[in-house]
């Protein structure tokens, strides 16, 4: 059962449409066979998405660093929760545990979770998929930046590449699984 950590929001103060959209994922995750990797909280997005994943009858893994275990509300209903000591334990841990990386709408943390996995794909330090799911254009604003940044020359073309970006759902998931049975995914995992 492949694993697909997801990157998202924790904050309880989004619009429902992007709870909806994490419910959406969730969902989909489980319907197509796959477990989740998550950040171990159990509120905002980061709770809809593994709701939905266990509710599809999958398993889903969180990880969460013990001083966040209140203000996040641990996810006590993952099917392995692990308690970390800090937030550099956490990403690797769930990096190690996860064979796909999907990004949904989130804040500076999800920002940062995205382009350190994103800068380690592109470094070949592993070769898991990277999906941005750029649902309803949120991330709009951010692709502009980037391929500013390219066309002034500080992003190379390949790394640009290194990011698949597609705008809905199933077509994230139809990546991730077209990357993982794909032959030449080599390097290190």
């Amino acid at each position: 059962m492949p694993a697909i950590c997801v990157y998202c929001a924790s904050v309880p103060t989004i619009d429902g449409i992007y709870l909806d959209l994490a419910s959406e994922v969730g969902t989909l995750i489980a319907a197509r066979g796959h477990s989740l990797v998550s950040g171990g909280g159990r509120t905002s997005m980061m709770g809809a998405v593994a709701t939905a994943v266990r509710a599809g009858g999958s398993r889903t893994v969180g990880v969460i660093p013990r001083s966040l275990v209140d203000s996040e509300i641990a996810d006590e209903a993952s099917t392995e929760l692990h308690i970390v000591e800090t937030m550099r334990q956490r990403k690797a841990l769930m990096e190690a545990r996860a064979d796909a990386f999907l990004v949904l709408p989130g804040g500076i943390g999800t920002m940062e979770e995205l382009f350190e996995i994103w800068t380690s794909r592109y470094l070949l330090m592993h070769r898991k998929p990277v999906v941005l799911l750029n649902a309803l254009d949120f991330y709009a604003p951010l692709l502009d930046l980037v391929e500013h940044l390219r066309s002034a020359g500080f992003v190379r073309p390949e790394a640009v590449a290194a990011l698949h970006v597609v705008s809905d759902p199933g077509a994230a998931l139809d990546v991730i699984e077209a990357e993982l049975v794909s032959p030449d995914r080599g390097g290190r995992r």
